[in-house]
């Protein structure tokens, strides 16, 4: 039998508009609701990552978080 999918936890989140309108946009392509998007994301991250690719990626978004707050 399939869990049942239970949005229990709400949290604040602070995100750059570009993650957020690629969020949308891979919500609104699998046909999800933006929370269930991001459940999906996090119960699957582990498959949906490059595990090679992810830590050079975090490096690079690392580097920039400086600027980026500015």
């Amino acid at each position: 039998m399939p869990k049942r999918l239970r949005l229990t936890r709400r949290f604040p989140v602070a995100m750059s508009e570009d993650g957020y309108r690629r969020l949308r946009r891979f919500a609104s392509e699998a046909r999800l609701e933006e929370g269930e998007a991001l459940s999906f994301l996090f119960e699957h991250f582990d498959s949906v990552t490059d595990p090679e690719k992810l830590g050079h990626r975090l490096r690079l978004f690392q580097g920039e978080l400086a600027e980026r707050r500015r």
